[in-house]
């Protein structure tokens, strides 16, 4: 057994079986052992950018980490963009980046670099292999880390001669991570700040979004008279017909202001207080009104469902069925939508198409500004948002959900903009048969770009407007999905996206929607 195989072995014995890879020479022992330890799947992306997402994606979605493999520092600085999207999404990925052997980094290669400076920007847990003999602590300590609340990248440097030597090390399961549980203090100070506020938020982020942490979180509601608030951007959220909506905070700072108008106590569940996603001239970057009490129920990497339960049983809250008013959403979609094709109609579409159990992998931007509202009343399905903001995570999620989730149907709704930065996740959705309907909005724009330069102050000009412009070329997304094997169409009208939309969500496998925004 070699250093490798031991990894590998440790990996498969801590419950990792897929890896996300996408390997250069230093990390050949690596791929050699993927031969020799059954049980891990090999996924390969062309773009270390997809690799990463497509771990986030599947860390989200299985709530274990998959394994990526990167090419030393410059392999893993293509993937850093949706490392950070993980890391705000507080997803289980667990990074293995190859390196020069020890003996060799003292010369300076070309591809010597800091890789140990750059993963601790993006990661809860850095660590360099030294030992062969000590891989199996190594693996399983990364492992842990990363499940460890709260939950993350953990990245582990693997010199290449580390790997190819012997390991006569024992393999080693990773440790369960330990839960972290709201201290009774905390949960008896936010029941005794909500019976003494007038107009309280229930700020609610992290695991509080699924199923059992919205229904506590509306149990407290209905005694204390609290909205129940979400962060505009969360890993994962559980919604739909069945389910407690939580009230999403607006994106732009100045509205969200304006829906927290009056609140006079914020009660932070898995979650730090609301800020503005950019500063703006002249306007304020916290959200919150000044004054507000701030309580928190749980931090982030405690349990904000039993914090939640806790709460809603200490304030002596019925169960829902035995509420005045069911606060969980009734089985409502529109109609399929008919004439141009435009951002409501759009989401129209999508919501009358919308199949129960889907997963929705949402980089839409503008275009998508009317697809969220829309199917809050479609069938029961997950939402996962850009978590850190950095464009380009939408397609490689999509891919990530759907090997964590092979019986479900994974739907990515993506700006054409946003979509170009990792359009490669495209040919690993056709390699892997993966079960994924890509709706390209094609607005032919960075339209939120437009947005933002009128809200910053700056002044727009004629050199200024090329830059968020995305024809001369026009960019056409059916020969490219065509290209990377995965099926393709194009809609121009609402009643050819309704059609196309029909045909893809009966078809196992990639199927990409162009839809051309009028």
């Amino acid at each position: 057994m070699n250093g490798a195989d031991l990894v590998l072995s440790t990996l498969k014995a801590s419950g990792v079986d897929v890896c996300f890879a996408n390997p250069g020479t230093s990390e050949m022992h690596f791929v050699s052992a993927l031969d020799r330890v059954e049980g891990i799947r090999p996924v390969l992306g062309l773009f270390e950018g997809v690799v990463t997402g497509a771990a986030d994606g599947y860390g989200r979605m299985a709530d274990k980490p998959a394994v990526t493999l990167l090419h030393l520092g410059p392999g893993f600085a293509n993937g850093m963009a949706n490392l950070h999207n993980g890391r705000r999404a507080g997803s289980p990925v667990v990074n293995i980046v190859g390196d020069h052997a020890t003996y060799h980094r003292h010369l300076d290669a070309p591809l010597t670099s800091d890789i140990e400076g750059m993963a601790a920007t993006v990661s809860k847990w850095v660590r360099v292999a030294s030992r062969p003999e000590a891989l199996a602590t190594d693996v399983a300590d990364a492992v842990t880390a990363s499940l460890d609340g709260p939950r993350g990248n953990a990245t582990l440097i693997l010199p290449a001669d580390i790997a190819w030597n012997d390991a006569q090390g024992q393999v080693t399961a990773a440790l369960p991570p330990q839960t972290r549980t709201a201290s009774e203090a905390a949960v008896r100070a936010a029941a005794e700040a909500l019976r003494g506020a007038s107009k309280p938020v229930l700020y609610v982020g992290g695991r509080g979004l699924r199923r059992r942490g919205l229904e506590a979180a509306a149990r407290v509601a209905a005694v204390t008279g609290a909205r129940v608030v979400m962060p505009t951007f969360a890993g994962r959220l559980e919604r739909g017909a069945g389910l407690v909506e939580a009230e999403r905070l607006i994106y732009f700072g100045e509205m969200a202001q304006a829906q927290l108008i009056g609140t006079d106590l914020m009660v932070l569940v898995g979650v730090k207080p609301p800020v503005s996603f950019f500063a703006y001239p002249g306007k304020p970057s916290e959200l919150d009104p000044e004054g507000v009490g701030r309580v928190t129920l749980a931090t982030e990497g405690e349990d904000e469902t039993e914090a939640l339960e806790q709460l809603a049983d200490l304030l002596g809250a019925p169960r829902l069925a035995a509420l005045e008013r069911d606060p969980r959403k009734t089985l409502m979609r529109p109609e399929a939508p008919t004439g141009a094709l435009t951002i409501q109609t759009l989401g129209q579409a999508i919501a009358a198409t919308l199949p129960e159990g889907a997963i929705v992998s949402d980089e839409s931007a503008t275009g998508g500004a009317a697809l969220y509202p829309l199917t809050a009343g479609c069938p029961p399905h997950d939402w996962l948002f850009l978590t850190g903001g950095s464009i380009g995570q939408g397609l490689p999620v999509a891919a990530g959900a759907a090997v964590a989730c092979p019986d479900r149907k994974v739907v990515c709704v993506h700006g054409d903009g946003g979509a170009m930065y990792t359009l490669q996740a495209l040919w690993t959705m056709a390699r892997e048969k993966l079960d994924v309907v890509t709706v390209i909005i094609a607005n032919r724009a960075y339209a939120i770009l437009n947005v933002e330069m009128v809200r910053t102050g700056a002044p727009p000009g004629p050199k200024a407007a090329p830059l968020f412009d995305l024809t001369n070329p026009t960019l056409e997304w059916t020969a490219l999905a065509r290209g990377m094997g995965v099926e393709a169409f194009r809609a121009t009208t609402a009643e050819e996206l309704v059609a196309a939309l029909r045909t893809a969500m009966a078809t196992r496998g990639p199927v990409l929607i162009e839809a051309v925004i009028a």
